[in-house]
């Protein structure tokens, strides 16, 4: 898209829901004081099939990378580096497959500049509904998201109080309102040629921080990210793959910085038109 001058918009949805969004309202606006620590959790109603998880890339690539990349949006800065386990608890059958596909639960710690941390938790079922929540503590308060209820009903009676109904059980109705949100945001930036809100190094940022997890969890040790990034070799802009280090090509010099693997984007380009050198947002 870059290369041939067209916008790209990364679809990562969570960042256009309103209950995320008012808590990255209260960050920016210090409502909380400065960040310390930031928690989210992520866990389905019930796993997905098999042949879903075959090939899907893993529980760290598949799922969590919402989560990690909602993580450095609520951080607001890039993150350094991460530790990440994983385990199978509800469908022994994926055990046989590789890598971080035969986990159906996982956790994440993630550091942040400035000493902030972010806990992520994922599973595969969970028995009670959708289960999507976030949490920021600050050195003067803290802000929390609940789940969202197809209804606000109670339910009071001797042995229960609490919503009359379960939480939405699946995404596409948990995130309806963060869809079009998303589609308007994108249809806006195109008619009124202005920059997307969710651009392809974002993308590129949430993939390298699932790949460095999964990394992480193989090798029981923590990973910059940065590591990953160096591994990234690119032939040219269309083709790139990550390679072992002691195989680089000849003359091929690592990059630590993601936006090194990117070629300016449509908005870049006119801003260096407009007057000044392409920058890397």
């Amino acid at each position: 898209c870059n290369d041939a001058g067209v916008k790209l918009m990364t679809g990562l949805q969570r960042r256009f829901d309103p209950n995320f969004r008012r808590v990255k309202q209260a960050i920016e606006d210090k409502e909380v004081g400065e960040t310390i620590m930031i928690k989210l959790c992520s866990r389905d109603p019930s796993p997905p099939p098999f042949e879903y998880v075959k090939g899907g890339g893993g529980i760290f690539a598949d799922m969590a990378v919402h989560d990690l990349d909602m993580s450095r949006f609520l951080a607001g800065s890039d993150p350094i580096d991460i530790l990440a386990v994983g385990s199978c608890h509800i469908d022994k059958s994926i055990e046989v497959l590789d890598g971080s596909e035969k986990y159906d639960t996982a956790s994440c710690i993630v550091r942040y500049p400035g000493g902030v941390q972010a806990m992520v938790d994922v599973c595969r079922q969970s028995s009670y509904g959708y289960d999507q929540r976030a949490e920021v503590l600050g050195d003067s308060g803290m802000i929390a998201t609940d789940n969202v209820y197809p209804n606000t009903a109670k339910i009071y009676r001797n042995e229960f109080t609490g919503n009359a109904d379960m939480p939405y059980d699946f995404f596409l109705s948990r995130y309806t309102e963060a869809y079009v949100s998303e589609t308007i945001a994108f249809c806006e930036s195109l008619v009124n040629d202005t920059p997307v809100p969710c651009t392809g190094q974002d993308g590129l940022a949430a993939l390298i921080m699932a790949l460095a997890a999964d990394k992480s969890a193989a090798e029981n040790r923590w990973v910059s990210f940065s590591e990953v990034v160096q591994s990234v070799y690119c032939s040219d802009p269309l083709h790139c793959e990550i390679i072992p280090m002691d195989v680089f090509p000849s003359g091929f010099v690592p990059t630590a910085d993601p936006r090194d693997l990117l070629t300016p984007d449509v908005d870049q380009v006119k801003e260096a038109v407009a007057g000044g050198s392409p920058s890397k947002k």
